[in-house]
């Protein structure tokens, strides 16, 4: 592995975006920002504060971090304007409420310049013991489960909020999901595009006294339920789709099995509506499979037209300091004066 030397002289020469989404954390996010300066110290410091009414904003703007206003509530539309208005070579995005280390950072970005990553997840070490919530907990890993039943292997911890990005990641994102549900989008993005990606277990920390989870177990539960539903009929229309097709048709044959039997003994149809009717969702189940043939060409084309968009975002640049990096070579710093 490169030495640390030789890693320091090639974040230097990076342009790293530091981005914090917050919503109500006056109590924590002076810290944070503090944190991240600390930690590295040639990265500019973002901090996009979404309808706070606590006074984020400005503790952000003391402790130096630039600030700026999203006015659509919901993590999602913070993510996609933090992306859309951001050019860096490396961003790392974390939370404001202090529950992870700005020290790790520096082991995000190793990682994803060391494995050549576009992706890399901060996996949540001790992530059961979030400020006592076991519902919380629980929904970790029944949805974590879930992801790899439909989407694959691949991911551990798909909620995790602190994570490193490639450029090209984040300029081939298109984050359509408005609200927390966005670092599921992220994963599926990643998986559909068949990135790069690696994970890293952190520490993650309880939050701090007078700040609190803007979660809700059960309301955001269902939300993450229905993100999963939509991202599987776009990304996966064949089996979403089949998975329908096969309900209408068990509920044919249900319909369809005593109709049969009596007339197989009897020669007669008594039930001759009973019998239409599950004929009728037969048909409506050849309907739902043929659609699903057809919109699983067209994810399929979508799928390889995102893929040639990202692959022409490849950033030469970090190409070379990938490269460097291998060697356990150092990259000439910029000069900070013109980067100013």
């Amino acid at each position: 592995m490169a030495t640390h030397g030789a890693t320091d002289g090639i974040l230097d020469d990076l342009d790293i975006a530091v981005l914090l989404p917050c919503y109500n954390e006056a109590a924590t996010i002076g810290d944070v920002v503090a944190g991240f300066k600390a930690a590295l110290p040639g990265a500019h410091i973002h901090v996009y504060d979404n309808n706070s009414t606590d006074g984020t904003a400005l503790k952000a703007a003391l402790a130096g971090a630039t600030v700026t206003r999203e006015r659509r509530q919901g993590k999602g539309h913070v993510v996609r304007r933090m992306f859309s208005d951001i050019d860096a070579d490396i961003y790392i995005m974390a939370d404001g409420d202090g529950t992870y280390d700005p020290e790790e950072a520096q082991d995000l970005i190793r990682t994803l310049l060391s494995e050549g990553a576009d992706m890399v997840v901060g996996t949540r070490r001790g992530v059961t013991e979030d400020a006592g919530r076991q519902g919380h907990a629980f929904g970790n890993a029944i949805f974590n489960k879930l992801y790899r039943m439909i989407f694959g292997a691949g991911f551990s911890d798909i909620f995790s909020g602190y994570r490193a990005f490639s450029r090209r990641f984040a300029k081939s994102f298109p984050a359509v999901s408005g609200g927390f549900e966005i670092e599921t989008e992220m994963s599926v993005h990643a998986s559909r595009l068949k990135m790069p990606v690696s994970e890293l277990e952190l520490s993650y920390g309880r939050r701090p006294e007078g700040s609190h989870s803007k979660l809700s177990t059960f309301k955001d539960g269902a939300k993450i339920l229905w993100m999963f539903a939509m991202l599987m009929k776009e990304t996966r229309p064949f089996a979403f789709f089949g998975v329908i097709s096969g309900a209408f048709l068990a509920a044919s044959l249900g319909f369809m099995a005593p109709v049969l039997a009596e007339y197989l003994e009897t020669g007669l149809v008594p039930k001759l509506p009973t019998w239409v009717f599950s004929m009728a969702l037969m048909m409506i189940s050849f309907m739902i499979f043929t659609a699903g043939l057809i919109l699983d060409s067209v994810a399929r084309a979508r799928a390889e037209q995102l893929r040639i968009h990202y692959l022409s975002l490849t950033s030469l640049r970090q190409s070379r300091h990938q490269t460097a990096f291998h060697r356990g070579e150092t990259v000439r710093p910029r000069d900070k004066r013109r980067a100013a």
